[in-house]
């Protein structure tokens, strides 16, 4: 008898933890997603603060460039014009200069690298929010239908809920594998855009090297090829 008791009490937590799980899943799976999309946001905005620093290191640079070449040209004439002195002034602020150079040079490469890293991750994580979407969307869905035959359309007596029980938990592990499925393609797809593969589409597009994929053109001329000649 106590054996008895002690397996129904732990069979009514196993189905109240399950009946709390489908009840507040959903809601979980909600605030995840906000979560996320507000750090994509974040990570945004830290894409635009770094392109915008970078767009004006390059600025700097430009003009560090040109003052440069102004002052090489002035030293220039100053030594034509026997004024070693004041070319020499020239000199060394050329010098100081090419050091400005030289640390702006070091900065847009460590902008360019931090830029394309970031550039990656959001790209990641939005394919990867958009395909938890549809996941969700597919989720919300089934729950709708359950609901419904919870509420009368296929309402099981107490002692028979073991195997529904047991069917809805295959659902939601289903379910489940789909969604990480689903990401896992989705990053498949995005490491594929950025390979080797998109880099000689790129190329081929510039006219460098054959066509990796036909375009409209291609199809055009094929469809020519085959009509009749006419007189």
């Amino acid at each position: 008898m106590f054996k008895t008791v002690v397996t129904l009490f732990r069979g009514s937590v196993a189905a109240a933890g399950e009946e709390l799980e489908d009840r507040t899943a959903l809601l979980i799976l909600d605030q995840q997603m906000r979560d996320a999309a507000a750090a994509v946001e974040r990570s945004k905005r830290t894409l635009a603060l770094a392109i915008a620093q970078d767009q004006q290191e390059g600025r700097r640079l430009e003009a560090t460039i040109a003052r440069i070449a102004d002052l090489e040209t002035r030293a220039v004439a100053a030594l034509d014009g026997g004024r070693e002195d004041l070319a020499k002034e020239a000199a060394e602020a050329i010098a100081g200069l090419e050091a400005d150079r030289d640390a702006a040079l070091t900065a847009r490469a460590l902008f360019a690298t931090e830029i394309a890293r970031l550039k990656r991750h959001v790209a990641s994580a939005q394919a990867r929010i958009t395909e938890l979407d549809r996941g969700r969307r597919v989720a919300r869905a089934s729950e709708a239908v359950r609901s419904l035959r919870r509420g009368g359309i296929e309402t099981a007596r107490p002692y028979e809920s073991t195997l529904p029980e047991a069917e809805s938990t295959l659902r939601r592990l289903r379910e489940r594998q789909i969604e990480a499925q689903a990401a896992d393609d989705a990053l498949t797809e995005l490491d594929a855009a950025t390979g080797p593969l998109a880099s000689a589409e790129k190329l081929a597009e510039q006219g460098f090297g054959p066509r990796i994929k036909p375009n409209a053109d291609d199809v055009l001329a094929r469809l020519k090829s085959k009509r009749p000649a006419t007189a």
